[in-house]
């Protein structure tokens, strides 16, 4: 019988990491420079191994392979088979991230045989000051484009906008984005490590090196159309669902409540990520089992369970994230 998963975080070491997986979201034994906690992950060689009940210890790739499409759901089986087709991570960036892109997936399956990747990104926490350059704030040639990243002058043909707690980006395949510094956040993204590192800020790395660049793998992958919608804005109601974003990849909403909330995921072809964002709360399944989940946890509904009861135990926000199948439509 399948039950909610909590999965062991895997912690990535990063030039640019800090300490508030630690601090701010409770994450024990996380050593300083931590860029990144792994939350759900099927890239090659950093697979999720479940965390809690009968099934602890088996990773996600062998969880699919027995259990198929009860587990993903099954157009998301048909579509994906084995692989797990999103990454969720958390994400401390103490220093400002470099300018990159990612590839979409045609190019990805051309360069690489795997997927591109589009991503969003929720801020839990950020600085004072703190910022996202998100797209370019004019239409650029590859000429103009390669002008500024020559004369080092990248930022100022990007979107820089302030960054807070709440804040939604979308960050399709294409877009050149970073993050600057002081941001905790919660990123959704496709299966895919590609990322195409554009500037670094002329930083060095451990070893007293320059970082290498993507210079000419970026170019193909880079959209050089203006962004107009920078951030994205949503709803924040309580005590029913939000929808912050429908993209191809993933479909995601927010969750805010103060009281028990009974979820109906009949009509939705797929598993379900609960990651928290703030508060606490309690899964029940109607098999007497249940899963509590704290702020900077994420848990796994397989698609077998159709409905689940979220009782909080203190007043909490959720993003709930499945794969839609575009062509049913929206199960909420």
């Amino acid at each position: 019988m399948l039950y909610p998963l909590k999965f062991k975080p895997q912690y990535q070491y990063r030039i640019w990491g800090g300490s508030k997986l630690r601090e701010l979201l409770g994450k024990p034994d996380v050593p300083d420079k931590t860029g990144e906690s792994w939350e759900i992950s099927a890239v090659q060689g950093s697979v999720s191994v479940v965390a809690n009940g009968y099934l602890e210890n088996n990773d996600l790739e062998e969880l699919i392979e027995i259990y198929m499409g009860d587990l993903v759901g099954d157009s998301v089986y048909e579509r994906f088979g084995q692989e797990f087709p999103l990454l969720v991570k958390f994400i401390d960036a103490n220093d400002v991230l470099s300018i990159q892109v990612h590839p979409d997936d045609k190019l990805a399956r051309e360069r690489h045989n795997a997927y591109g990747k589009t991503e969003m990104w929720y801020v839990l926490q950020a600085d004072p000051g703190a910022v996202i350059f998100n797209g370019f704030n004019q239409k650029l040639t590859r000429e103009s484009y390669l002008e500024h990243l020559h004369n080092h002058t990248v930022k100022s043909i990007m979107n820089e906008v302030p960054a807070h707690s709440g804040d939604l980006f979308y960050i399709p395949a294409g877009r050149v984005h970073a993050t600057g510094a002081g941001i905790l956040f919660a990123e959704i993204q496709q299966t895919s490590d590609i990322t195409y590192r554009i500037y670094d800020w002329d930083r060095i790395d451990k070893n007293g090196k320059p970082r290498l660049l993507h210079t000419d793998l970026a170019l193909d992958a880079i959209c050089f159309d203006p962004v107009k919608e920078v951030k994205r804005l949503y709803q924040a109601d309580t005590d029913q669902s939000n929808l912050m974003l429908r993209c191809p990849f993933f479909t995601t909403y927010l969750l805010v409540f103060t009281q028990p909330l009974l979820k109906d995921y009949f009509r939705i072809d797929s598993f379900i990520i609960l990651i928290c964002l703030e508060g606490s709360f309690s899964i029940e399944t109607g098999e007497q089992i249940e899963v509590t989940v704290t702020r900077g946890e994420t848990v796994l509904i397989p698609a077998a369970i159709k409905q689940v009861l979220l009782i909080p135990s203190a007043p909490s926000r959720v993003m709930e994230v499945y794969i839609e199948d575009m062509e049913a439509g929206d199960g909420h």
